[in-house]
């Protein structure tokens, strides 16, 4: 038997399945078909923590509240940036009105506290840059702010220091049930298994296990606008305005000092129409106020949690869900406990609860930074002016259980090439730095995955300068 359990997939479920799962003694693989894990995570460094109260299906609001409960030990443990800032949702018709009354009316049935019905003097004493006229708010203490990236990293590096293993750039072609478990098939390896843990979501298994590749469904879309620093009208808390088109604005602080807005629509907008839409809550936005633009696709599907095949060691989940970092801690914690009770194993006496130690040189003291520089020159030389992102940062980034391969890696794991100047000063440096920790040609380094190469070649070669 290679493995007692298979992972299928590092995105924030598997890597977190994987860290609750190594604190016992088995042998796990985890296979994913990228470069990186929790590649399908947004590239925006901040994700919002729900509580719960805005979910319509009762499992993934179960899910949500005992995932917000988890989830700041685990950040706190793991040093992942996290921050309750609570959530505003407002109205400002009489139909918004109503539809608040019916969430606060759930949230309360469902047993969710701290969360209040507020008029809008309230609102605007706790949001003192919040504008617009409303007629209502609906605010949540629980909610909070998260660093997306940093959790699943955190999970899987914790992971593989208690010795799981990382499979990347492995695709699942196939799954036959074999004499004692599973024999799952890669374009890469052929692997026994006992256990089969399928977190793919677009990939589902039947009961022949051979693969069938379920339609994916194309939600409504997320367009996010990240505003400079220096925009004024930032808030304390999450504000969410509800429109009456089933869609909503959203606006919140993000842990890189700026504010970030984003707009669900089912139509494609313009830049001008997603601003427009935004003058909602913000009337004074503008384009200058603009730094980055990008979408996402908001997911609303519910997450399925199948078990009816755990007697033959097969477990699914899938769907997707816009909740997904929220649920992780509480949906992993459900897996892990089902499956060490199928098959009854022993915790691991030298269990490693603790993230290797990193440095986030913009955050730190001048003295701080100087005991740090005298033990490593290299973070004391700044690569991206912008983000203040030192090459100490990125060669570390780099050599880590799980380490960057790709430009798209570092930038996740440091915030290099994310700031104004979007890369055009330090991207260069960037695939400089991993050229040589990878021993790569600079021509070799891609932005993200396979075919993405940066560099389509040297202009001239020189045999010496």
């Amino acid at each position: 038997m290679d493995y007692d359990i298979l992972i299928l997939g590092g995105g924030v479920i598997g890597c977190a399945a994987a860290y609750e799962l190594s604190k016992y003694n088995l042998n796990i693989a985890l296979i994913e078909r990228d470069y990186d894990i929790a590649d399908d995570l947004s590239s925006v460094h901040t994700a919002i923590v729900y509580d719960g109260s805005e979910a319509s299906n009762n499992l993934m609001s179960s899910l949500e509240y005992m995932g917000n409960e988890l989830i700041e030990e685990i950040a706190l443990k793991f040093d992942v940036p996290f921050k309750r800032i609570g959530s505003m949702r407002i109205a400002q018709t009489d139909k918004s009105v109503e539809k608040l009354n019916k969430i606060y009316d759930r949230a309360k049935k469902r047993g969710i506290k701290d969360i209040h019905l507020i008029e809008e003097e309230h609102a605007k004493e706790l949001n003192g840059n919040l504008k617009v006229p409303i007629k209502k708010a609906l605010y949540s203490q629980n909610t909070a702010i998260i660093s997306p990236y940093d959790l699943a990293l955190a999970y899987a590096e914790v992971a593989a220091d208690n010795g799981v293993f990382f499979r990347l750039e492995e695709t699942v072609l196939n799954i036959q049930k074999a004499a004692k478990g599973f024999r799952v098939t890669t374009n890469k390896n052929k692997f026994n298994c006992r256990v089969v843990i399928n977190t793919i979501p677009s990939e589902q298994y039947d009961l022949n296990y051979n693969t069938n590749a379920e339609e994916k469904r194309k939600d409504k879309k997320l367009y996010y606008l990240l505003l400079d620093h220096d925009f004024k009208d930032t808030v304390n808390s999450l504000v969410i305005n509800e429109l009456e088109t089933n869609g909503f604005i959203f606006q919140t602080p993000t842990f890189s000092s700026g504010t970030l807005i984003a707009v669900k629509s089912d139509v494609t907008l313009s830049l001008d129409e997603i601003i427009k839409t935004s003058n909602t809550i913000l009337p004074n936005l503008s384009k200058k106020d603009v730094n980055h633009m990008f979408s996402d696709e908001f997911n609303v599907d519910s997450m399925l949690i199948d078990e009816s095949e755990i007697s033959k060691g097969y477990i699914s989940v899938t769907g997707n869900h816009y909740g997904e970092v929220t649920i992780a801690p509480a949906l992993s914690q459900m897996l892990c406990e089902t499956i060490v009770n199928n098959l009854k194993c022993s915790l691991k006496k030298n269990f490693v609860d603790k993230r290797r130690d990193y440095y986030r040189f913009k955050d730190l003291s001048n003295k701080e930074r100087n005991e740090i520089i005298k033990l490593e020159p290299r973070y004391g030389k700044i690569i991206c002016l912008c983000n203040m992102i030192s090459e100490g940062e990125i060669v570390d980034s780099i050599r880590r259980p799980l380490g960057a391969r790709t430009v798209e890696g570092v930038k996740r794991r440091t915030g290099a090439t994310f700031g104004n100047c979007h890369g055009s000063y330090c991207i260069d440096k960037v695939i400089d730095i991993l050229s040589k920790e990878l021993n790569k040609k600079s021509t070799d380094i891609v932005k993200d995955s396979k075919g993405s190469r940066v560099l389509a070649a040297r202009i001239k070669e020189f045999d010496g300068v």
